[in-house]
């Protein structure tokens, strides 16, 4: 099992954000998602409408149970994903949790 699928997010108010060394490292953890102006992103493609939407309700519930909320851009058979702390003011260890937990949504036959 992924380590990062062991971990649970944690309140970082008041911690560093990720140096980009750690940033890097933490990439290699997470195929397929970038840094892209300040977080990691990843897109998703789906069959149809219906898969995009169930994949996107159970990021929500992920996000949910997390406490640690993405950007969503959600298009007819696609859906792309941004994390990144605010409360650090750059990513943090959580970001590539919810990354990680993320990508366990899609391992299925949509895959």
């Amino acid at each position: 099992m992924h380590p990062l699928l062991n971990q649970h997010c944690q309140p970082m108010k008041g911690q560093p954000a990720l140096s980009e060394a750690q940033v890097v490292e933490h990439l290699k953890q997470v195929p397929g998602w970038s840094l892209v102006g300040g977080a990691i992103e990843k897109s998703f493609s789906f069959k149809d409408d219906l898969q995009t939407l169930a994949f996107v309700n159970a990021v929500g519930w992920l996000a949910h149970v997390q406490d640690h909320h993405p950007a969503v851009q959600l298009l007819y058979s696609r859906c792309t994903l941004r994390f990144n702390t605010h409360d650090v003011g750059g990513l943090s260890i959580n970001d590539f949790i919810c990354a990680a937990k993320v990508d366990t949504l899609q391992a299925g036959p949509h895959a």
